[in-house]
């Protein structure tokens, strides 16, 4: 096995952001399949609530407190306890988290009407939609169950430096609704259904897929439980405001769900698909960072290494600004391209294109904010610092909330999408000054010239972009290839005057490589 000391961390980011480019591109051509199929209506609706139930779960339990809460302590014990009592913590901790899922999934599924109730209560004055969306969520609850466990499977490969798998596992789940949306769909009633037993049957390929590698490396979990475990405990109690942290914006979106759920028809959905187009570089670029560098702050924090700590940090804003920066700007000028050629197909209209835009241009205000989350918050994980983060993400709350009342009349469901993303800066902001204040860490030199650099590589993108598109009634005429080719063009054109320009300013690759902890 590769020692981690060894490790490039710029490679194990291109391989987890490989890994999970390929997995946005199949999230592409899954939406593509769904809008081709369904459009944007009642059924798509009700199955973009159903889905979010359980996928709001995941991303606060298995992807957000309990990694966040599991990891730096599994790096502590492999680095200071060896591999005997790291496994006992690993079997101790996957039987307390399967027991406390198949709870959960079962009363997910029992209790379903009031879920769905509380999620969309707009639902409600409509008898059939309201039933179908709970249909669904009882198909689609187990998904919480498989993705908990593969999240902990996932944390345990990134400590021991496999990244690959675990950003390739969700690509099975793009397979899994691409298949069955093209090919089963006639043997459902109603067809939408299918789409909820992709969910089941892509969460558990999934699982399946990382159970062999864990057994490699002599982590496969066996059923043995004990509460009194230290490391149990100690996890169970960052996980407490661990989840109240990272649960903040998915309780926005949530919140968004329920605004949108009394707003006009399709509304839920327009967000839906913005939110998808700003989740590909939200996860090629800030999850991806948050994966590479969790592992190596925790070892620096054990070693009581603050100067190396403070570098790795500077290292990935850097990083950040130079790959999120571009791709906010990229979506915003290139929304009309971007929705027409993913989406314009089938049942998907033109006002559906115009109204899905409104919501991706107000996402891509905030996605800079919402991609230093990701990496801002490690500094303070790393340390086993929660609480922190958590006061800070319980004011982006308020002011979500606030800015949604705010805007949701005038700019209807694009209000609810601006609230996120200001939120999210505004998160990041406090992160930054909260990391700035305890002195974790301390900015290299250099700041000033980096950021001229990086604004006129930015203006010089945007001039060739905007030229390069042309007027947006045009995407609207071409053909469906023809837009394939020109988007295609547009974005390699685009990236290649960015980074000609950066190069011409004295940017170079080998200054953004570093060796992990």
């Amino acid at each position: 096995m590769l020692p981690l000391r060894s490790m490039n961390l710029l490679k194990a980011l291109v391989t987890v952001s490989g890994m999970t480019l390929l997995s946005r591109i199949l999230g592409f051509v899954r939406d593509f399949v769904i809008a081709r199929t369904f459009g944007a209506g009642m059924m798509t609706d009700a199955f973009f609530v159903a889905f979010k139930l359980p996928n709001l779960l995941r991303r606060m339990f298995a992807e957000g407190a309990f990694s966040q809460a599991f990891v730096p302590i599994l790096g502590e014990y492999r680095n200071r306890k060896g591999e005997e009592e790291t496994k006992k913590l690993v079997d101790h901790v996957a039987t307390l988290l399967f027991l406390t899922l198949v709870v959960v999934t079962a009363l997910g599924v029992v209790a379903a009407p009031v879920l769905v109730y509380i999620s969309a209560p707009g639902f409600a004055a409509d008898a059939d939609k309201f039933e179908l969306t709970v249909a669904l969520t009882r198909v689609t609850f187990p998904y919480i169950l498989f993705m908990s466990l593969v999240a902990l499977a996932g944390g345990i490969l990134n400590t021991w430096s496999r990244f690959a798998l675990p950003a390739f596992t969700p690509v099975l789940l793009n397979i899994t609704f691409i298949g069955m949306a093209l090919f089963a769909a006639p043997w459902f009633d109603p067809p939408v259904m299918v789409l909820a037993w992709a969910v089941f049957i892509g969460g558990a390929l999934q699982l399946a897929l990382q159970l062999p590698s864990l057994a490699r490396i002599g982590m496969l979990p066996r059923f043995s439980i004990d509460l009194r475990d230290e490391g149990v405990r100690r996890v169970l109690l960052l996980m407490v405001p661990a989840l109240l942290g990272v649960s903040v914006s998915q309780i926005s979106l949530l919140i968004n769900t329920i605004f949108a759920s009394f707003l006009g028809a399709g509304s839920v959905s327009w967000l839906y698909y913005a939110d998808r187009l700003m989740e590909f570089p939200a996860g090629m670029l800030g999850v991806a960072l948050g994966t590479v560098l969790l592992p190596s702050l925790t070892k620096y924090h054990a070693s009581d290494n603050r100067d190396d700590y403070s570098r790795l940090l500077d290292w990935g804003l850097r990083l950040t600004l130079l790959l999120a920066a571009p791709a906010a700007a990229g979506l915003a000028l290139l929304s009309i391209p971007l929705i027409t050629t993913l989406f314009f197909h089938g049942a998907f209209t033109a006002a559906d294109v115009f109204n899905t835009r409104e919501a991706l241009l107000a996402y891509s205000v905030g996605l800079l904010g919402l991609i230093l989350v990701k990496v801002l918050a490690p500094g303070f994980y790393a340390r086993q610092n929660i609480r922190t983060p958590v006061r800070i993400a319980l004011i982006s709350l308020f002011a979500t909330q606030a800015m949604n009342l705010a805007f949701v009349w005038h700019l209807k469901h694009a209000g609810l999408a601006l609230a996120i993303g200001l939120a999210a800066c505004l998160n990041a902001g406090l992160l930054y000054r909260g990391l700035r204040r305890d002195a974790i860490y301390s900015p290299q030199p250099g700041w000033s010239s980096f950021y001229a650099k990086l604004t006129l590589a930015l203006l010089v993108m945007g001039g060739a972009l905007w030229v390069g598109m042309g007027g947006e009634q045009q995407w609207f005429n071409y053909g469906s290839g023809e837009r394939v080719i020109r988007l295609a063009g547009l974005v390699i054109f685009g990236a290649a005057t960015y980074f000609a320009t950066l190069w011409g300013l004295g940017f170079r690759l080998r200054d953004f490589k570093r060796r992990a902890a």
